[in-house]
C-alpha cells in the first residue's frame, strides 16, 4: 500500500523510547508514524529504571501533558494505577563480589539505596507489556502506528526521506531511529562501526526464568540492610564479567550474564558459570528458563554517524556500552528530551544533539571498560562505582531544585570539574593494598564537590542508605539552602510514611 507523504516525522521502532517520541511528536501537532517490525506483545532486554531515568521521564510526562505516563514513574503509584502491568519493586543497586568455590560473604557486599521506601521506589519492567502499554498510549495520541513492517532501504530525498519496504512507501519530513545496536537506518545508510574507547569485547547471554530463590532467604542477613538485597538490580560480579538478576512481580526474574568470555555456547555455558559460584548456584538452584536463552555476540557498538540533515538515532541506536549500572534509560531518555526540544523549535540542527550523544556514550564506555578492568579487585571495583553513583545523585538533585544546568550532561562529562579519565586509567593499573587504599580515598576527594549521598564514607562499611540528612548536609554543593532541599524531599515523597 501507498502512505501519505505528508508525514512530519517517522519513527522506527516501537518500543518504549520510540513510541515515547512519538506521542510527544504527537502533542506538539506533528503528523507521525511509528513503524514495527515485530508485533506487540514481544521481549525485549533493558528493564531497570534509575532515578535519574525516573525522573526524566517524569518531567517529558509533564511537559508534553501525558498524564498517563507519571504512575509510571514511581512503584507506589504504578502498583495503584496500573496493577495488571508487570514491574518488578528496585530500591536500589546490589553487588556482590564472587570467587570460584566460595560463597560470598557480608564483606563482598555493595548495596547503594536509591530509595528511602517502596512508595518512591524505581522499578524494572517487564518490557513485553510495557512497551505494548506504550504503543497504545502513542495510538490514543493520535500517532498512525502499523507493525510487522518489514522496512528494506531508506533513501535521502530533497526535503523528506523515503523508507521503502514490502508493498509500503512511507515518506517523512524527518526519521528517528529507535531500534537499537546496529539498526535500521545504520544498515540501510551503511554508517560505520567504530571503536569504544577501553572497552573489552564482551558478550552476554540471557533469558527471564521462575523459580529463582531470593538472596536474602538463603543467607538471612545478621544486620538490617539499607532495603531487602533483592528489591534491586542484583550484580553478581566476578574476575571478567557479572550477572544481573531483576525481579517482576509476577513471578518472573531477567537474568544473564556478560562478560569477556565466550558464551556461545548457550544454558551449557551459562550453568558452567552457576557452577563456579555457589552463592549463586544456589539462587538459580531450581530456575527454569522461560524462554530459550539468547545470546549476543558482541555487545559493545558505537556507530560512526548519529544524525543527518533529515535523520537521527536515539541514544539507544547510535551505541550500547554494557547492562552494568542500568545506564540505557537515562541515556536515551536524554537523547529523546533533546529531539523532543528540536521538534518543539522546529530545528533541523542536529550536530548538537550528536555530540552530546556521542560524548555521553564515550564516557560511559570509559567507565564500565574501567569497572570491567577492576571486578577481580572488588575494592577498586567499589571504589569506581563512586564515580557512577556520585554523578548520578548530584544529577537528580540538581534537577529536582530546578537547576539542570548543573548536570546537563549524563556522568557530568562536560563539567570541567568532574572529569575522571585519570582516576579511570589509574585504577587499571592499581596492583597492592596500599594502591588500592590511595586510589578510594583520591576518588573519595574528587567526589566531594558532587557528594550529596554521603557516598565513599569508610564508616558505612559499603552500605549506603538513602539518607535525607546527607542531601541536607550537601545543599551548598548545589547553590540551594537546607529548607529548599527539604522542601523537595516533601514533593517527592521522600518522608512519607513507609
Amino acid at each position: 500500500m501507498q502512505l501519505s507523504a505528508d508525514y512530519d516525522i517517522a519513527i522506527v521502532g516501537s518500543g518504549f523510547a520510540g513510541s515515547l517520541l512519538a506521542m510527544i511528536a504527537r502533542r506538539l501537532g506533528k503528523s507521525v508514524i511509528l513503524l514495527e517490525r515485530g508485533k506487540h506483545p514481544r521481549f525485549a532486554i533493558g528493564e531497570s529504571t534509575t532515578p535519574l531515568s525516573n525522573l526524566l521521564l517524569e518531567e517529558l510526562a509533564t511537559r508534553y501533558e501525558l498524564p498517563n505516563l507519571l504512575p509510571l514513574c514511581k512503584w507506589g503509584p504504578w502498583q495503584k494505577t496500573y496493577p495488571d502491568i508487570a514491574c518488578g519493586l528496585k530500591r536500589g543497586f546490589t553487588f556482590y563480589h564472587h570467587e570460584a568455590g566460595r560463597h560470598a560473604q557480608r564483606d563482598d557486599q555493595l548495596l547503594v539505596a536509591a530509595s528511602p521506601h517502596d512508595a518512591i521506589a524505581d522499578t524494572h519492567w517487564y518490557r513485553a507489556e510495557v512497551d505494548a502499554f506504550f504503543v497504545k498510549e502513542a495510538q490514543k495520541a493520535g500517532v498512525e502506528y502499523l507493525d510487522e513492517v518489514r522496512l528494506r532501504s531508506a533513501r535521502e530525498e530533497d526535503d523528506s526521506v523515503r523508507l521503502d519496504g514490502d508493498g509500503l512507501t512511507v515518506k517523512a519530513r524527518f526519521v528517528v531511529d529507535a531500534t537499537g545496536p546496529r539498526g535500521f537506518l545504520h544498515r540501510a545508510f551503511g554508517l560505520p562501526e567504530l571503536p569504544l574507547p577501553d572497552s573489552p569485547p564482551t558478550q552476554a547471554l540471557y533469558t527471564h526464568f521462575t523459580g529463582v530463590r531470593r538472596l536474602d532467604e538463603l543467607a538471612p542477613p545478621s544486620e538490617l540492610p539499607p532495603y531487602p538485597v533483592d528489591d534491586a538490580a542484583v550484580h553478581h560480579v566476578f574476575d571478567g564479567g557479572w550477572i544481573w538478576v531483576l525481579r517482576f512481580a509476577n513471578g518472573i526474574t531477567s537474568a544473564g550474564v556478560a562478560g569477556s568470555f565466550d558464551l556461545s555456547e548457550g544454558e551449557p555455558a551459562w550453568r558452567r558459570i552457576l557452577d563456579r559460584f555457589p552463592t549463586v548456584g544456589a539462587q538459580f538452584a531450581s530456575a527454569k528458563p522461560t524462554m530459550p536463552f539468547v545470546h549476543a555476540p558482541r555487545l559493545a557498538f558505537r556507530s560512526g554517524a548519529i544524525a543527518g540533515p533529515r535523520w537521527a538515532l536515539l541514544p539507544s541506536a547510535a551505541g550500547f556500552v554494557d547492562p552494568l549500572l542500568s545506564t540505557g534509560f537515562p541515556l536515551t531518555l536524554l537523547g529523546v528530551y533533546r529531539l523532543a526540544e528540536i521538534f518543539e523549535r522546529d530545528s533541523t540542527s542536529l550536530d548538537t544533539y550528536a555530540r552530546q550523544t556521542e560524548g555521553e556514550l564515550l564516557a560511559t564506555a570509559r567507565l564500565i571498560g574501567a569497572l570491567y578492568a577492576t571486578m577481580g579487585n572488588f575494592p577498586v571495583f567499589v571504589s569506581l562505582t563512586m564515580l557512577y553513583f556520585a554523578a548520578a545523585s548530584f544529577s537528580e538533585t540538581a534537577r529536582r531544585l530546578g537547576r539542570p544546568h548543573l548536570a546537563a550532561s549524563f556522568l557530568l562529562h562536560d563539567n570541567p570539574r568532574f572529569q575522571m579519565r585519570e582516576l579511570l586509567e589509574r585504577a587499571r593499573t592499581v596492583r597492592t593494598e596500599a594502591e588500592s587504599q590511595a586510589l578510594s580515598e583520591d576518588i573519595r576527594r574528587f567526589i566531594e564537590p558532587f557528594n550529596v549521598a554521603g557516598l565513599a564514607d569508610p564508616r558505612r562499611l559499603n552500605w549506603y542508605p538513602a539518607d535525607a540528612g546527607d542531601m541536607l548536609r550537601g545543599a551548598a554543593k548545589l547553590g540551594a539552602e537546607q529548607d529548599e532541599v527539604a522542601r523537595v524531599l516533601d514533593r517527592c515523597g521522600f518522608h512519607a510514611a513507609r
